[in-house]
């Protein structure tokens, strides 16, 4: 059979992003350019600036991505693009920059959702094996599902209100920390011990999740201690958080463990690049003798190799996108 280079575009937030990918596993370029540094003087992404500078580099990132390769637009199978969920006008730069480049060279166009591209991205160094429990954990979602084979999804349990990603960000302004927050949050919480006693998410027997008491008990508490005069101790109330917050997640899985038999597991999504989440889950698996693959550093944040593997089972099966792909805020798995 012959190899399928895909060329990938991600621009669903605050990174350019494209990627050349073959047969759905072997990233032969990748390129990033971060919008990181800008974003941080406003203390988190503002959508406008993110469209504009998605707009300044989405050119040299294609150039970029073909010199890195030592490929042409020529050798490419197909376009792949981010058309969901995120922020509109950053997906709307990558789409109609994958479109342009469909309509030139004739190639076929594949819209992908962005959360299954974090999915996606655990398949580009080790193999996916069916039927497996997939923990998607980023800035705004928090969703736990099984995976019985490819683009076969069934939800286990979802955020009822903040996503975990979305609860370290908040915490870490709450602290004084700069953005983005969710990293600082963590390195502080190594040098802190888990003295606060704080309030762990109170649900049913369900698989769903809840952060947002847990948030706000964390603001009350800096905000009282604020009134009060008193010193918060910055290193243990992020050590507290993220013991609590972690937590959250190895119960829902355990639960799916114990529930469903299934003996793999892969974390996805930019909070699965955290150490101690990492740490939490190896346990887990191997107290069930579980499977669990969680991708390199470099793939658990947004990039558009994981676009480009998960855009590959699509191509197999000839799901293209024509030109009426428009980008989408929200994007269900299902």
């Amino acid at each position: 059979m012959k190899d399928v280079y895909i060329l990938a575009i991600e621009s669903s937030c605050d990174e350019t992003s494209m990627a050349i990918v073959k047969n759905g596993k072997d990233v032969v370029s990748l390129t990033i350019a971060t919008q990181m540094d800008t974003h941080a003087l406003y203390g988190g992404v503002v959508p406008e600036i993110a469209s504009r500078m998605h707009t300044e580099a989405i050119t040299l990132v294609l150039e970029e991505t073909l010199k890195k390769a030592n490929m042409k637009m020529e050798d490419m199978d197909a376009i792949a693009v981010t058309c969901k969920p995120g922020l509109t006008g950053s997906l709307i730069v990558g789409i109609e920059c994958a479109k342009t480049l469909a309509l030139i060279y004739n190639k076929p166009l594949i819209g992908v959702n962005h959360l299954i591209g974090h999915i996606y991205a655990n398949n580009i160094d080790d193999k996916m094996e069916f039927p497996m429990l997939a923990l998607i954990v980023s800035g705004g979602h928090t969703e736990l599902v099984i995976m019985e084979d490819d683009y076969k999804f069934k939800r286990l349990g979802e955020t009822l209100d903040d996503a975990i990603g979305e609860a370290y960000d908040k915490v870490a302004r709450v602290i004084g920390l700069k953005y983005p927050g969710g990293p600082n949050v963590e390195k502080l919480a190594l040098e802190g011990n888990d003295t606060y006693n704080l309030p762990k998410p109170v649900m049913d027997d369900t698989y769903n999740f809840s952060y947002s008491g847990l948030k706000s008990a964390i603001i009350n508490l800096v905000h009282n201690a604020e009134q009060r005069g008193e010193e918060v101790r910055r290193t243990d109330l992020a050590k507290s958080f993220q013991v609590v917050a972690i937590d959250e997640l190895v119960r829902k899985v355990e639960k799916a463990f114990r529930e469903t038999g299934i003996k793999r597991l892969v974390v996805a999504g930019g909070v699965s690049a955290n150490k101690y989440l990492k740490e939490e889950m190896q346990k887990l698996c191997s107290k069930y003798e579980a499977k669990l693959l969680i991708p390199k550093l470099l793939y658990c944040t947004d990039n558009a190799a994981m676009i480009g593997a998960a855009a590959y089972p699509l191509y197999l099966k000839k799901e293209f996108s024509d030109y009426s792909l428009n980008a989408s805020s929200e994007g269900d798995l299902l």
